[in-house]
């Protein structure tokens, strides 16, 4: 797009071509209406002659409680052809982290924010380079999302939060039925681990017997997550002590009273062992232990305001506590890989919050028989290791070396290349190394 009048006539052959979809389909024009609202014009200090269109806006979950979603379409370049790409929903965990600030803004979003707080640059290794991205702040209360009933703060949980997100994709369809069928995959990490199996097992069992879903769900592609919280215990704090972060004692205290206890909740002599462990990790950064820590807030509150109105935010969003989260996520996933659904986990090595011994023993409790065995595989940019992965009937692992908590943060390029892979269902490419 080199002028004004270039990108007003690439906007309106866009236009014409989802009315020319939407005459055919089942869609009123009120939501036709609705997605050209939700249209993001110009994100204020953008980049010039941007390739690629922008949705953003909510879709009501729950009319009586006032529960809306906040959502950020942004669709692959139009030199990739975005019809022709995937839809990909990212969720990030917390549970209460908003995909829009995690996922999008520093992650795998096509944006990155300069130094003055005002500007945004390309990121050369954003996701839309493969699929139309889907960026969703879940649950009501989390980053943009919002509800109007004051008891949903005491009630938010797993539970709800699915129903949510399900009610969320089927009436954001209706709005965008040129997704309609289109091969569908979901990517998250950390606390979606719960959320990602358990909105995969409801889009499984909600499109059963059915021939041509509308939500046509392929597979999941899922980082550093919470799996099992027996597991998680066990590997987590393993990774501690043959990493060095903790004494002996303190290990085997950890051992001894943690095995058991939820994850996210930790209590008693449990609570007293893993903050002995948070004293004995020093100044690091626990999320990338070779990393420098980051100690110093950026000054982007300020401008913050400024760009909020262009992505049509409601800015009355509200926080909540967390009621209910299962042990384990195990029995999900043995129904998913008997579906035939696409599964991908991957680890950043680096990450002591949920470390890859963590997920580990997570896949090795499912029992899988291996298809290929571990190997390292290759970065082609510069045949380095990029890490390790073996493939499984029904599950495929990756490790992404020197990579942190957020794996496309701490190593986008082979985080990219994770993500290439997965949607081609191809094993990464061997080591030239023997």
């Amino acid at each position: 797009m080199g002028t004004q009048s270039e990108s007003l006539l690439i906007s309106s052959l866009l236009y014409v071509l989802v009315l020319a979809h939407v005459l055919t389909s089942p869609v009123s024009a009120k939501n036709l209406k609705q997605q050209e609202k939700d249209r993001i014009i110009k994100l204020p200090g953008q980049p010039p002659n941007l390739n690629f269109s922008q949705y953003s806006g909510y879709i009501s979950v729950d009319q009586k409680a006032g529960r809306a979603l906040f959502y950020w379409l942004i669709e692959a370049p139009v030199s990739k052809r975005p019809a022709s790409r995937p839809l990909v929903l990212w969720l990030n965990g917390g549970p209460g982290c908003s995909s829009v600030a995690y996922g999008a803004s520093e992650e795998v979003g096509p944006f990155r924010v300069r130094s003055d707080g005002k500007t945004l640059y390309l990121n050369p290794y954003a996701w839309n380079n493969e699929a139309n991205m889907l960026f969703l702040d879940s649950p009501a209360g989390v980053g943009f999302s919002y509800t109007n009933n004051l008891d949903d703060i005491y009630t938010v949980g797993d539970k709800r939060t699915v129903k949510d997100a399900y009610t969320f994709l089927i009436k954001w369809l209706e709005i965008f039925p040129q997704y309609n069928h289109r091969p569908f995959y979901i990517a998250g990490e950390s606390y979606a681990g719960h959320y990602i199996p358990e909105l995969s097992q409801v889009i499984v069992r909600g499109n059963k017997g059915t021939k041509n879903p509308v939500l046509n769900f392929k597979g999941f592609l899922l980082g550093n997550p919470l799996i099992d919280d027996y597991y998680d215990n066990i590997g987590t704090h393993e990774y501690w002590w043959n990493h060095g972060l903790i004494s002996e004692s303190t290990y085997k205290d950890l051992q001894k009273f943690c095995p058991n206890e939820t994850f996210l909740f930790p209590k008693n002599k449990c609570s007293t062992a893993l903050n002995r462990a948070y004293q004995q990790f020093g100044s690091i950064n626990p999320y990338s232990i070779y990393s420098t820590p980051c100690y110093e807030t950026g000054t982007l509150n300020r401008n913050l305001h400024l760009s909020l109105v262009f992505m049509h935010v409601n800015n009355s969003a509200i926080r909540g506590n967390w009621s209910d989260s299962p042990k384990s996520m195990l029995p999900i996933f043995k129904e998913l890989i008997a579906a035939g659904i696409r599964i991908w986990l991957y680890s950043g090595d680096a990450d002591a919050i949920l470390p890859l011994t963590a997920t580990r023993y997570s896949i090795d409790a499912l029992n899988l028989k291996t298809d290929i065995e571990w190997y390292a595989w290759i970065d082609p940019f510069n045949e380095q290791v990029g890490g390790w992965t073996q493939v499984y009937k029904g599950l495929t692992y990756v490790t992404v070396r020197g990579a942190g908590h957020e794996v496309p943060l701490t190593k986008p390029r082979l985080a990219l290349l994770l993500f290439n892979y997965f949607l081609k269902n191809q094993s990464l490419p061997e080591s030239l190394i023997d």
